[in-house]
């Protein structure tokens, strides 16, 4: 099977900007656009195939074709769906106080996995945040007095950011992108989230957006987060390309590289490789690829060369 290039998925969330325009080029269809899902096979979200063997057939469709393990490797057989969902998030102004349930929460009370994540942070205007975890411990019940009593802000963990801090957000963790973050999110293949706190705002519909208080002081780990916020491994050097590990653990794994030359990769029959562009421009395998752009590697399809002068980031199973 060839190399699949994906055609994002695009929503307009109330928080939302322009950057997915100004600085990707998409079209997305709307005045503010909050998020690019560049890797979907969710039922809200779906992902079609440009050009090739299965032009405008949806993700699932290719798997259903194909099989997921020919497509996505064995290491999917472990998941009983797509286990990985791959974002570009906009955040114009702050996103919901937030957090997400581990699979054994999500699986007996919604039906789907539960949500571990990365932010790897693509661009930050001067004095953006994110919030991560809390302050110092605490019990459920000082957390839910928090957020009844108007406190929560005061308990948790507001940390700068800047171009390429690294956040793993394990299910559990309380979390909020700031107003000005511009974030690739790496996530298990879920739209579980409990919104906690929301600063009063009005939804399209004119009634103040919803909360998920208990659900989530069920589900909230609250202490502060022991994860750094750095990538996982140093840069490394090498001809014509720089690489370094963000992130591995027993859902994914996240390499970076900064491409000055050529790259060959590798996407054994254990993974398929996802590759998003995130600056600049080069030829993946004799394709022409550009920022923004979604490339899907079937597994097993072995070498593959990446040409050019461009960041991207690999993601697999």
């Amino acid at each position: 099977m060839d190399i699949l290039k994906l055609k994002p998925v695009f929503k307009d969330y109330i928080w939302g900007g322009n950057r997915l325009k100004d600085d990707f080029g998409f079209d997305t269809g709307y005045d503010k656009t909050a998020e690019g899902w560049m890797l979907a096979c969710h039922k809200d979200g779906m992902n079609t195939v440009e050009g090739g063997e299965y032009d405008r057939k949806t993700l699932q469709e290719v798997i259903d074709e194909a099989g997921l393990e020919k497509l996505a490797g064995t290491n999917a057989t472990k998941f009983p769906y797509f286990p990985v969902l791959i974002k570009i998030i906009d955040a114009y102004d702050n996103l919901s106080i937030q957090v997400h349930p581990d699979d054994k929460y999500a699986r007996e009370v919604e039906n789907e996995f539960g949500k571990t994540e990365i932010w790897y942070v693509l661009d930050a205007l001067p004095g953006a945040k994110l919030i991560y975890g809390f302050k110092e411990k605490i019990s459920k019940e000082e957390f839910e007095n928090s957020i009844k009593d108007n406190t929560l802000l005061d308990k948790l963990n507001s940390v700068e950011i800047k171009k390429g801090d690294l956040f793993f957000i394990e299910a559990g963790t309380v979390h909020a992108i700031g107003k000005g973050a511009l974030i690739a999110e790496i996530q298990q293949n879920s739209n579980c989230t409990y919104r906690v706190y929301d600063y009063g705002r009005i939804g399209k519909d004119g009634k103040p957006r919803e909360l998920h208080i208990k659900k989530a002081v069920d589900v909230s780990v609250t202490e502060p987060p022991k994860y750094d916020t750095k990538p996982m491994g140093e840069e490394e050097k090498n001809e014509g390309y720089i690489h370094q590990l963000l992130t591995k653990c027993d859902l994914f794994t996240v390499d970076k590289y900064e491409i000055s030359g050529s790259v060959t990769l590798d996407a054994d029959k254990s993974s398929f490789n996802h590759i998003l562009v995130t600056e600049g421009k080069g030829i993946l395998q004799g394709k022409e690829m550009k920022k923004g752009d979604s490339y899907f590697v079937p597994a097993g399809y072995g070498n593959y060369t990446v040409d050019g002068d461009a960041e991207i980031l690999v993601t697999k199973i």
